[in-house]
């Protein structure tokens, strides 16, 4: 049997660790999520954990690009299959309150509040975000089908995804996924009735 090449080894290691992170930081938050618990988590020695990621600040902030990476992928594959018509927007709407529901999110959240209090982490983590924010904002208006040169539109897909972070905020503590239903069926009704929206085909953005 062929030996796995040495690059290819050091990619999966790297994933495993990335994805130890972030389920670590989700499930057990910041304080818990250390070099240590990681790479015992993934399976890795600590001394090849830190060959990847010298430093805590490196190996959270390539989980953060990791998590920004994959959710793209993840919106970039559910354009193709939001329905069309009438049902279309609140789909769009739902995906994007679920991803802030998911773990992807709730292990975000965890380095947002510790990057509050961390000048370094602050650093690190708000390039990131504004890049995550122009992105998010571009799929939701492809998803959507939207013209967003119309500066209410604009504002309008802007408040869709505060209001996705916000109710993403709710079910941390709590499930909150009856009261969510409803405000996104209620918010999807808001936006048929007040966007610009094109009726062709949904953009599938690459980047």
């Amino acid at each position: 049997m062929a030996r796995e090449p040495k690059q290819d080894r050091s990619r999966a290691t790297r994933q495993r660790l990335l994805e130890a992170t972030i389920e670590s930081l989700s499930e057990h938050g910041w304080g818990a999520t250390t070099v240590g618990v990681v790479a015992e988590r993934a399976g890795v020695s600590r001394g090849a954990t830190q060959h990847h990621f010298p430093t805590r600040e490196d190996l959270i902030t390539a989980a953060l690009e990791y998590m920004f990476d994959t959710r793209m992928e993840h919106a970039r594959a559910e354009a193709v299959a939001v329905p069309p018509g009438p049902a279309r927007t609140e789909a769009v709407v739902e995906r994007l309150v679920e991803y802030y529901t998911g773990p992807l999110f709730k292990a975000a959240l965890q380095v947002w509040t510790a990057a509050a209090a961390d000048p370094e982490m602050r650093s690190r983590v708000l390039p990131l975000e504004e890049k995550f924010g122009r992105v998010a904002h571009r799929t939701a208006v492809a998803h959507l089908g939207a013209d967003d040169s119309d500066p209410q539109t604009h504002r309008l897909v802007q408040a869709t995804l505060d209001l996705a972070r916000g109710l993403g905020l709710a079910d941390v503590l709590s499930d909150d996924s009856r009261r969510r239903a409803e405000i996104v069926r209620a918010w999807a009704g808001v936006l048929d009735a007040s966007l610009k929206i094109d009726e062709g085909e949904i953009v599938v953005l690459n980047g």
